[in-house]
Formats: C-alpha cells, sequence, structure tokens
C-alpha cells in the first residue's frame, strides 16, 4: 500500500486514523503526517462566513477567530475601523523616518505569534523604528505573545526573553498575585459575602462582567470581585489603564464610562496622565511587585481606584490591543511615542546583558548609542 504526504493544520477536529503525526514548531503551527494512501483526508467543517486575515465576517459580526471575541458591524466600529486606519499612517511614516535617520534598532523575533498591528506592543516596536522577524536567529531578543488566557510554555531558543513567565492572566491568578503584592483582596466567597459583587469570566478580554448580589452559589467558569466604587460627582465611572513596561508604570490613560455600562465600550472619553501624578510611591513600588511576579514585562494593567481610596488591579492584558478610540490622534501617537522608548530602553538592556557587561538599569541602557558588526542583530557598544 504506498503512502502520501499531506500538510495539514492542527485542529481539534483531526480525527484519529491510526498514523503518527510529527509537529514541527512554525508560526502557523503546521504539521507534517504521512497517510495511507487508502485513507482520505478528513478536513474540519468550514465556518460560516468568510475570513479576512484573522477576523471571522458572519451574520453581521465580526469574530476575532483566536480568542472568539466578536463585535456587531455597525456605524461606531467602522468609524472606529477609520480612526485606527489614521493612527497607523501616522505612526508607520514616523517609525520609517526613525529606521532611515536613527542606528538600526535591536531585532523582536516574537513567538509563538506575530502580533497584528492592532496589538500596542507591535505599534509600539513601529513607532521606534525596531525590527521584527521571522526567524530566531535573525533577532536579539524573543517576545512571548499568544492572545490566550492560559498559554503554553514557548520556547527563548536561547535569546534573552520578555514576558515568557506570564502563561496564566486568568482572573483567578490576577487575584490571588494581587493580594499578595498589595496587601489585600479583590477576591470574594459569594457563599459567605453579603452584598453586591462582580461576577465576570475567568476568560481575558470578555467583557462580560455584571453585579450580583450575594450570598449565593458560584457558577462554574466564572469568578467574583469586590465591587470597586470608581463612579465620581459627575456620574460617571473611572477606569486606569496603566501600561507597565520593564515593571515601570510608563502611562495611565484614565477612561470614563457610562455607570450603567462600566463593563462594556465604548469609551465616552479618555485622557492621558502621568503615572507619578496617578499613583503614590508605595502604589508604584506594589505595581512592579505584582507584575514581576505575574511574569509580565509588558503589560497593559485595569486598575480601579475605590472611593476609600484603595486601587486595585482587575486586569492584566499581556496582548493589549489599541489605541483607545476616544482619545485625540495627538494623544494617540505621544503615547505611543512613550511606549516606544520604554520597550526600545527595556529591549535594549536585555539585548546588551548577553554581548556586553550588564547595564545599571533601563534608563541607562536608553541613553546607550548601538551600532551592528557584520552580523545582523549582534551589538556593540559605540563610543
Amino acid at each position: 500500500m504506498g503512502t502520501r504526504a499531506a500538510r495539514i493544520n492542527t485542529h481539534p477536529y483531526w480525527p484519529d486514523v491510526g498514523c503518527s503525526l510529527s509537529i514541527f514548531p512554525s508560526r502557523e503551527f503546521r504539521a507534517i503526517a504521512t497517510i495511507p494512501a487508502d485513507i482520505p483526508v478528513a478536513r474540519p467543517p468550514r465556518p460560516p462566513g468568510f475570513s479576512i486575515g484573522e477576523f471571522q465576517i458572519h451574520a453581521g459580526r465580526v469574530t476575532l477567530r483566536k480568542t472568539g471575541n466578536s463585535a456587531v458591524i455597525d456605524r461606531r466600529l467602522l468609524v472606529e475601523l477609520l480612526v485606527w486606519w489614521r493612527f497607523q499612517l501616522v505612526i508607520r511614516a514616523i517609525g520609517l523616518w526613525a529606521r532611515l535617520t536613527r542606528p538600526r534598532a535591536p531585532a523582536i523575533w516574537f513567538a509563538p505569534e506575530r502580533p497584528h498591528s492592532r496589538y500596542m506592543v507591535q505599534a509600539a516596536a513601529i513607532l521606534g523604528g525596531m525590527r521584527t522577524v521571522e526567524q530566531p536567529g535573525d533577532a536579539d531578543v524573543a517576545f512571548a505573545f499568544d492572545d490566550a488566557t492560559v498559554a503554553a510554555p514557548a520556547s527563548r531558543r536561547g535569546l534573552p526573553g520578555l514576558n515568557f513567565g506570564c502563561t496564566d492572566i486568568g482572573k483567578s491568578r490576577v487575584a490571588a498575585v494581587f493580594e499578595a503584592a498589595f496587601g489585600y483582596p479583590l477576591a470574594v466567597d459569594p457563599r459567605a459575602w453579603v452584598g453586591p459583587v462582580v461576577e465576570k469570566s475567568e476568560a481575558n478580554g470578555t467583557h462580560d462582567g455584571r453585579v450580583v448580589e450575594c450570598p449565593m452559589s458560584p457558577r462554574a467558569g466564572r469568578v467574583y470581585q469586590r465591587m470597586v466604587d470608581t463612579v465620581r460627582d459627575d456620574g460617571f465611572a473611572y477606569d486606569l489603564r496603566t501600561h507597565v513596561i520593564d515593571h515601570l508604570p510608563v502611562i495611565v490613560w484614565e477612561k470614563r464610562r457610562v455607570a450603567e455600562r462600566r463593563f462594556l465600550p465604548p469609551n465616552v472619553a479618555a485622557r492621558m496622565l502621568e503615572p507619578e501624578l496617578v499613583f503614590s510611591g508605595e502604589e508604584l513600588a506594589a505595581i512592579g511587585r505584582f507584575t514581576r511576579a505575574m511574569g509580565a514585562d509588558w503589560c497593559g494593567l485595569d486598575i480601579l481606584r475605590d472611593r476609600d481610596g484603595r486601587i486595585y488591579v482587575v486586569d492584566l492584558n499581556k496582548t493589549d490591543a489599541g489605541p483607545i478610540i476616544a482619545l485625540s490622534l495627538r494623544a494617540q501617537v505621544m503615547g505611543t511615542l512613550r511606549m516606544a522608548r520604554a520597550l526600545r530602553a527595556m529591549v535594549t538592556e536585555r539585548a546588551l546583558r548577553c554581548n556586553v557587561p550588564p547595564l545599571a538599569s533601563s534608563a541607562q541602557a536608553e541613553h546607550v548609542e548601538t551600532r551592528f558588526q557584520a552580523r545582523p542583530g549582534a551589538w556593540t557598544s559605540s563610543a
């Protein structure tokens, strides 16, 4: 009986045909299978609608296939898309100028996935003039990127790594690490608590939070958190989206929403704030302890400040998308530029650690001029 080689996508629908399957790492997670010639190759059912890149469009909704998150295709979504494209055109033009006029930045290899431009880490890399490469041999640093709540550990291929310790961003994990870092709890036991609490999915990015009354029996796959009162005298609820790079908050976006829709987009308004003006020194230190314990070198935190003065980290986004649509174009670009500088400083420091004596801090690394040797990606200090 003859055999034939077939290339298939790994998929949970793949049937047991009694043949061995060898998995080879690749960006698209493909497999080579040797299958007896007389056995037909089964294919998974085609999803309804049609695909555009990583999105599936069907029945008036667009769905990100990786996470299952979806949105209705309406006027608001189309306006947001136009705002995003405007932002992309501007940062790509600035990024091209940076690549042409500044020393070449280090190269980043993302694994197991390469981020789309909608993710802020890709936008910051573009704006900072950094290169993203397909092969680890061409890179100076590796960046773990997997838009999943719980991700399988990825290999750094011997490179300095970023975010490789951040494999679980489920709400239970976030709440447990928060309590250890800050010294007071976020999670509650719904069977013992009396009064309103927030019930939400364990998974990241679902935007399905709701207020429920306790005591009650917990539902499977749901977590229960303290009801943080962020509603101010103007009647709006406020959220402090805080970007943390190398365990230091670099920028805070204060987002304002209608109180009755606090768990759902869109934002009514947003503005950029300095972390030092929003958080105390003790809070900044606790945020750094939290991100270190989570293994997140790059992340966006959703932080809420209660009326009693305490802050609560309710979510960690290691694959945060953006920019925030409610911001002006100038604020979008200036905020991303600050993130790009912090990312470049962190990546430079990690790359230099493997080639020259370690630097004292990422702030020092930001001022080090660098140049490439004959091999692309190799770094040395310049005079």
